[in-house]
């Protein structure tokens, strides 16, 4: 084959291994034998460097960069692997903040596409393997490692963590991991490791029980974020948000600066200082007061977090969000209903892919703002015409657009200064306006 430039090699990664980012679930493998053979060619890299594996429904991607950038404040040297992307697929694995190589890439690829094509390994599992590859050749001490989807059968489950976590179970992904909360618990419970705790940053009566008696199971322990830390206040910041809370086992109190916007990062907080906690007591890791304070203060900037109730522009106020499922668009909907209230127009920039239970993130959305439908430049999106029938069967007004370039174009010619513009519904339009 043709040496291929970095441009190359990612078009070749999206058009001869299954991406879920281009197809939806047709890209999803179920189980581990094929990454793990293929990391065992590798020599094993993901067994040389402690692990933190978070998994959830929401909130997994702002939990796994406060982290990192707690660990990096506490000195050690930190792999962070993350999904999707948004601009560039070097985005999904990081040393220290900074992305893997171009050269990297178009390198690994070419001395390894010959067994990925004969393991017939999906874009995920070969995304994974990148990964830990990188992290092992960088000297990473610690890496934080998102889930892709579900945990179980995830590709990335092939690692032996320190500590898992689970953010939180919502009805997502209900064609591949179950049509219950309790099914789809039962699928992120598959994370949780003989003798190794799990972090559970939400808890339910309607869930809690699969995750005790997974622990059971292995002789390890459920810890719930909100008994271990009391949330005391929240309020915003100049640079994001300040958050009051209280460790339950000493009474001892924090003022926590975070750099990033959203109301539901109030339960990422008590995720994150809970899993810290646990790191510096029960862990060789050691986490100081100050490498805490210091990390959630510049979450985002550390680790070029995007995308979360992220600020683009003012007059008119312009805000993006990735929430693209009922559970996690529950609390960016009662923000936009803020928005309308402090606003005198709110103009919404929105698309979907279809694969996602959009009827009901729609009866969530504000009826007074206006509407601007669109879609995403990607197989997945749903099309804007059929989005705008959905959303006016429900009481929402507005018109279409046929690409989020012209959707976001029209919202700066309706909106005035005064008024406010907000642009999300999936990653994909929120990664065009990016």
């Amino acid at each position: 084959m043709i040496d291929m430039n970095y441009r190359e090699t990612v078009e070749y990664l999206f058009a001869t291994t299954p991406s879920f980012q281009v197809v939806g679930a047709d890209a999803y493998k179920p189980g581990l034998e094929r990454v793990a053979e293929f990391c065992r060619a590798l020599g094993n890299p993901q067994n040389n460097f402690l692990s933190i594996h978070v998994a959830g429904t929401n909130g997994k991607g702002s939990t796994s960069h406060m982290l990192a950038s707690i660990l990096q404040h506490a000195g050690y040297r930190v792999g962070l692997f993350t999904s999707p992307h948004l601009k560039d697929f070097r985005e999904r694995m990081r040393v220290d903040g900074q992305m893997i190589s171009e050269q990297r890439v178009v390198e690994f690829v070419a001395h390894h596409r010959e067994r990925m094509r004969s393991l017939d390994l999906s874009f995920f599992e070969m995304t994974t393997a990148m990964a830990f590859d990188f992290f092992s050749d960088s000297d990473v001490e610690v890496a934080v490692i998102e889930t892709g989807l579900g945990g179980r059968l995830d590709a990335t489950n092939i690692i032996h963590p320190v500590l898992s976590i689970v953010t939180n179970i919502g009805m997502d992904h209900t064609d591949l991991l179950g049509d219950t909360l309790p099914a789809i618990a039962r699928e992120k419970a598959g994370i949780i490791k003989r003798g190794v705790p799990v972090v559970l940053g939400e808890s339910s009566e309607e869930y809690d029980a699969v995750f005790e008696n997974r622990a059971a199971e292995l002789s390890s322990r459920v810890i719930y974020a909100q008994r271990d830390i009391q949330l005391l206040g929240q309020e915003d910041a100049e640079r994001g948000q300040r958050f009051e809370i209280r460790r339950c086992r000493d009474g001892h109190l924090f003022s926590v600066d975070v750099d990033l916007k959203g109301d539901y990062q109030r339960h990422n907080v008590l995720t994150v200082a809970s899993a810290a906690d646990y790191l510096d007591c029960h862990t060789p890791i050691t986490i100081s007061r100050r490498a805490f304070l210091d990390g959630m203060a510049t979450a985002a900037a550390t680790t070029s977090l995007a995308g979360r109730w992220q600020r683009l522009g003012e007059k008119p106020l312009i805000v993006c969000d990735t929430g693209h499922n009922a559970h996690g668009f529950k609390y960016v909907a009662a923000q936009l209903a803020g928005l309308l209230e402090h606003h005198p127009a709110l103009y919404c920039v929105i698309g979907f892919a279809r694969d996602k239970e959009i009827d009901k993130v729609l009866q969530m959305l504000p009826k007074g703002a206006h509407y601007i439908f669109t879609q995403a430049a990607t197989p997945r999106a749903l099309p804007s015409g059929e989005l705008a029938d959905k959303a006016a069967r429900v009481g929402l007004s507005g018109e279409v657009q046929s690409s989020v370039a012209e959707a976001m174009a029209r919202a700066r010619v309706l909106a005035r200064e005064d008024d406010a513009i907000f642009v999300g519904g999936s990653n994909y339009v929120v990664a065009e306006i990016l």
